[in-house]
């Protein structure tokens, strides 16, 4: 990737990647802007400076009148760590946002001094939110959240659909997971279970999560259940950067996932279904209680 780029560019580029690996796009397949938009919840004009970015790469050919084609398969870009003091940040201004400290549109001057930081690191912290389709520039000054605060109406209504959509993926007769995925998310559950916690880990434990009910949901092969879980992500990511559940309940989350890794690596689909109803029953109690 171009280290002109921008850190929201580069990371659009990355997801445009994945998405090009997970459909299994071949060579020539047409790539559309309102599509990819759609799907990564940004807004065509990133989406076409990332694809733009990608052919100066020879990745992706521009056809006059015709748009955007796959020239070549690019190779997956890892996603890089959050360093401690931005998952801070991030942290910090989930914390700000639950407790009605900050407003739905807001100013970058005003999170500098809410936080107390420099403005290098708020903007930075503000451009992967963006990248995350949490937050939006306003026309002309400042900054929005795309949501609401969701309330506890909100939160039992996600479980509830969630339970609809991710039980009925994996008793999906087309489901398909891989291996290597299943060994790499079991050595990360295992991480989170044996390193300390503090608050900023909620980023780390969030994005796994994310990432855990995303692919599952992926394995399916229906594109539908896998935008519905992309969007129930970034509705609930802002609120779990906040984590109020504590390490017990960190503990027991990380152990139910390694139950239904471990069947549906053995291909246990039925027996997986029923540990994913179970456990998201369980943070859904969980969520109410808060």
């Amino acid at each position: 990737m171009s280290d002109a780029s921008t850190p929201l560019q580069q990371d659009l580029m990355r997801r445009i990647i994945d998405v090009i690996h997970d459909d299994d796009l071949k060579p020539g397949a047409r790539l559309r802007q309102n599509q990819l938009a759609a799907r990564l919840s940004v807004s065509r004009t990133p989406v076409r400076i990332a694809l733009e970015m990608l052919a100066e790469e020879g990745f992706v050919q521009h056809e006059p009148n015709r748009g955007m084609r796959l020239a070549t398969i690019p190779p997956r870009v890892e996603k890089p760590e959050t360093p401690p003091e931005d998952e801070e940040l991030l942290v910090a201004i989930a914390r700000l946002r639950r407790e009605g400290g900050l407003a739905e549109q807001f100013a970058e001057l005003e999170l500098m001094r809410l936080t107390g930081c420099e403005r290098t690191p708020v903007r930075h912290a503000l451009i992967k939110l963006e990248g995350l389709g949490v937050i939006e520039r306003r026309q002309g000054y400042g900054w929005q959240f795309l949501d609401p605060v969701r309330d506890a109406r909100a939160r039992a209504e996600s479980y509830d659909f969630r339970l609809l959509i991710e039980c009925a993926a994996i008793m999906s007769p087309e489901f398909s997971l891989s291996a290597d995925w299943i060994k790499s998310m079991q050595s990360r559950h295992e991480a989170i279970l044996s390193a300390p916690w503090t608050d900023s880990s909620s980023v780390t434990l969030f994005e796994m999560n994310a990432e855990f009910h995303l692919v599952i949901s992926a394995a399916s092969g229906n594109r539908y259940i896998k935008e519905a879980m992309h969007r129930q992500n970034q509705l609930r990511r802002l609120s779990n950067y906040n984590w109020q559940h504590g390490s017990d309940r960190v503990a027991v989350t990380c152990r139910e996932h390694l139950e239904i890794l471990e069947r549906l690596e053995k291909g246990d689909q039925d027996v997986a279904a029923a540990l994913m109803r179970k456990h998201l029953m369980g943070a859904r109690g969980t969520a109410k209680a808060r």
